[in-house]
């Protein structure tokens, strides 16, 4: 490369800051599209959301030359096994989003992915053994007094943040495990979860409820497009994740959970009152101290590994 070039040439940690942010943005303004889809049943959705994002991996995989390590999992047991419990909870993480979003409580939603990296946190403490410092336990009991104000607020619990950031957290433990790429182990999912998909959409085709080809072909593009929403976000992301420093993810990943409260607030109108103004701020306060003290403690130069 000549010295012009290798001026010009975007440098790595730039490149996976914008690959980062790309995904992030999609992530956050997810809720606009699934909005879109309010029409469709959240099983026919999320069926054609496992289909088409199989093929789309399945052509990354190939494209990449890492189809040997689907083969290697396939062949291994207790790898397999593992994938079979991933793509469980992905499942229900999936479900649980997209009914918050349809029915009105995308604010809910982004508590959820605002409280996960606590639920991580407090995760790797009580199975792993991880030991936690004072200003994490101070961390996590903020949010907690947040999500019991919020639950006091609203006369039960928010189990859709709830179940948004537990499912997340497990996903992530257990994707620990699986010895492969995210993308290798998102293919892996997905082509578990296409056998029931594809049941279930040629029963709803086959008894005349389904939306596929019946209802127009705006309907038949959204669902295709479920594929694209939910690969695309994934695949910028572990490209940016592997060249991108710790401390710079740890904040970047609050970007989505805040255009998603921000949606909820401005562009679906869900209430927002004194109460959860105050929930909120307990939330972002804890938010703050568990980012300074990850920050304090990994430093800045420590690369970012790819996830899964």
């Amino acid at each position: 490369m000549s010295a012009d070039a290798q001026k010009t040439a975007m440098d790595p940690a730039t490149r996976g800051f914008l690959f980062a942010l790309a995904s992030y943005l999609l992530w956050g303004f997810l809720p606009l599209y699934l909005k879109l889809m309010g029409h469709i049943p959240i099983g026919e959705f999320i069926a054609h959301r496992a289909i088409w994002s199989l093929a789309i991996a399945t052509m990354v995989v190939l494209w990449l030359g890492r189809a040997g390590e689907i083969g290697r999992v396939l062949s291994t047991p207790r790898m397999l096994a593992m994938g079979f419990v991933t793509s469980a909870i992905i499942s229900v993480n999936w479900l649980t989003y997209v009914w918050a979003i349809g029915e009105g409580r995308a604010l809910e939603a982004a508590l959820g992915y605002y409280i996960n990296p606590l639920c991580s946190v407090f995760l790797a403490a009580l199975l792993l053994g991880e030991r936690l410092e004072r200003i994490q336990w101070v961390a996590i009991a903020l949010a907690v007094v947040g999500v019991a104000i919020l639950a006091v607020e609203s006369g039960g619990l928010p189990w859709p943040s709830i179940v948004l950031a537990v499912s997340w957290a497990f996903y992530a433990l257990f994707k620990k495990t699986l010895p492969i790429g995210s993308v290798e182990g998102f293919l892996l999912e997905v082509l578990i979860l296409s056998g029931p998909a594809l049941a279930y959409i040629v029963w709803m085709e086959s008894s005349g409820t389904g939306h596929f080809g019946h209802t127009g072909w705006g309907d038949v593009a959204l669902l295709m497009s479920a594929g694209l929403a939910t690969s695309v976000p994934l695949i910028l992301y572990a490209s940016g994740a592997k060249l991108m420093r710790l401390s710079t993810i740890g904040i970047m990943q609050y970007i989505a959970p805040t255009i998603i409260f921000l949606i909820a607030v401005f562009v679906f109108g869900e209430p927002f009152g004194r109460s959860r103004l105050i929930a909120f701020l307990f939330i972002w306060g804890s938010l703050a101290i568990y980012t300074w003290s990850m920050l304090r403690k990994r430093g800045p130069g420590v690369p970012v590994q790819e996830p899964g």
